[in-house]
């Protein structure tokens, strides 16, 4: 039960099934000044680049995509960046920790989903979209109903991955720094709305960048370390491991996190088909200057996501070797101080002292500040640009664009704010889940279809991407997380907890039946401008245009 609670939480920095635990650590923990100090360094460095960002930030374009003129390299470190959460790092080194091999199932599932990713969607992707990715979903379909679609879906994700965030961040601050929980989630929503609100894209890129630097580097060295402890040779890192763990060389084998083959595959969907439609993630394909640059943004992304998997696969069992053996991590009952999660962090004393603490201390709670910016900038482009400039106000000019994105972002720290408070006490692990499952499979199919299948239409797309969504919901509220441990009934109505598998074919089938039994005249139009699409989506200017070439 205990396993299966934390890998339902798994992306959280800290679930809120840890609470008790992180209560009694609290309690222990004494301010860490060091990392207070770092953090504030960290904090001002980042606000100065977003004030020099606000002085290039003029239009739309500048707003939402930085121009354009980010180069691949940066833009694969800023997708690295908002990928590589402080839940990616606590959380899969925690499972490492807790179960070993095992725990390495979930970078396994996001790792599939970029491939998918490089060969199927950044091209495309960057030629036909401008700003969001219901750009190019709406390109050929009608865009009032897919643009609210893919608003309603783009909100629902945000808004999911933000509650987690901010309970995530409060706890954690609350653990390392030794402030009260609500002020640190007041701080981590004022810092996302500064950072969205005067730099836009350009400012939440660098952040990224940085961010993304610092986790890297902290983590090579805390690898690096415990690769030294057992002589740079792996074998010896795992047979201390087995020695020193409760379940000995049970935690080289699979099957301990994710037992039966349903909840495998849909997991495994969720990761995968979920990468591909998260909006903050598709969004950072707009900012580089053509299809190549998009190209080479997935394969840098894909090379430093593979290298700090990697790093949190030897974090983990170096935890279990360094940490668990060592009392000062541990309380009164022989278990990890704040939770598995903070395997890493008790490691980051355990190899480079208390300064070094504090540095992977603030680093972590960097981590949070980026992506919850990242975050709050797709939330906010689809309520300014695709509800706003195109559902509700046609042609609204750049100004009134910008400016409608910037109220959305304030009111989207504010709701963060008090869904962060409000949440703090409850289990709040399904939110990630859902928040993946609903990006599977609303997102995801309608964008992939819109490019790939000729017969797709504005009723089929409807349809089956409501029915996705609608399905995906319902399946979490249902299962044994939310109809169980939350709602206290005795047993589920679903019994997975991840319905990824079933909403995702609900979703394909919906969108399938419904556009092939469509006989309308405006959809026998939408399959006929489906050769114009597929002309700019290789080439990136319009079916005149590429007569021309």
């Amino acid at each position: 039960m205990k396993r299966s609670i934390i890998a339902a939480g798994w992306l959280l920095s800290l679930p809120a099934s840890a609470s008790d635990a992180l209560s009694g650590a609290v309690e222990q923990q004494a301010t860490n000044w060091s990392a207070i100090i770092m953090f504030l360094i960290f904090v001002a460095f980042t606000l100065g680049i977003t004030l020099w960002s606000s002085q290039r930030t003029r239009s739309a374009a500048d707003y939402y995509a930085a121009g354009g003129g980010i180069t691949g390299f940066q833009n694969g470190l800023a997708i690295a960046g908002d990928y590589m959460s402080a839940a990616s790092f606590l959380g899969i080194s925690g499972l490492v920790y807790l179960s070993g091999f095992d725990g390495l199932i979930y970078s396994i599932g996001f790792l599939v989903g970029w491939p998918l990713i490089l060969f199927m969607i950044a091209e495309r992707l960057r030629n036909l979209g401008k700003f969001t990715f219901a750009d190019v979903a709406s390109y050929r379909l009608g865009q009032r109903q897919i643009r609210t679609l893919s608003a309603v879906g783009s909100l629902c994700v945000v808004a999911l991955y933000l509650i987690a965030q901010m309970v995530g961040s409060g706890k954690l601050i609350q653990l390392l720094f030794g402030l009260p929980y609500n002020y640190a989630v007041v701080l981590v929503g004022i810092l996302m709305v500064l950072y969205v609100t005067l730099g836009g894209m350009l400012a939440t890129t660098w952040v990224q960048i940085i961010k993304a630097v610092l986790l890297l580097s902290g983590a090579s060295f805390m690898a690096l370390m415990v690769l030294v402890h057992v002589g740079f040779d792996l074998g010896d890192l795992f047979k201390e491991a087995t020695d020193v763990h409760p379940l000995g060389t049970a935690i080289m084998a699979p099957g301990g996190l994710v037992s039966d083959p349903v909840s495998a595959i849909s997991l495994g969907i969720a990761l995968m088909f979920g990468t591909a439609g998260l909006p903050h993630i598709l969004m950072r394909f707009f900012t580089v200057a053509d299809a190549k640059e998009a190209r080479k943004s997935v394969f840098f992304a894909t090379g430093f996501i593979g290298y700090f998997y990697v790093l949190t696969f030897i974090i983990g069992f170096g935890a279990i070797v360094l940490v668990s053996t060592n009392p000062e991590f541990l309380n009164e009952t022989g278990k990890l101080i704040g939770g598995n999660n903070m395997a890493a962090i008790h490691l980051s004393k355990a190899v480079g002292g208390d300064l070094f603490l504090g540095f992977i201390s603030a680093v972590a709670f960097a981590t949070i500040l980026a992506v919850v910016s990242g975050l709050a900038l797709a939330g906010a482009s689809a309520v300014s640009h695709d509800l706003y400039a195109n559902v509700f106000r046609p042609g609204a000019s750049d100004e009134d664009e910008i400016r409608v994105s910037k109220m959305t972002t304030v009111v989207l720290g504010v709701v963060a704010i008090l869904l962060g408070i409000l949440f703090e006490q409850q289990n709040i692990a399904f939110m990630v889940g859902l928040a993946f499952a609903i990006a599977a499979s609303a997102n995801f199919p309608v964008l992939f279809l819109s490019m790939y299948w000729k017969r797709l239409t504005t009723r089929g797309a409807m349809i089956g991407g409501w029915l996705g969504l609608l399905t995906a919901v319902s399946l979490v509220v249902l299962g044994p997380i939310v109809w169980v441990q939350i709602l206290g009934n005795e047993s589920a109505v679903f019994p997975y907890k991840y319905p990824a598998l079933f909403s995702v074919i609900v979703a394909f089938a919906g969108i399938w039946y419904f556009s092939v039994t469509d006989k309308s005249a405006e959809g026998a139009q939408e399959r006929d401008k489906f050769d114009h699409q597929f002309v700019r989506s290789h080439t990136g200017v319009g079916a005149a245009d590429a007569s021309s070439h």
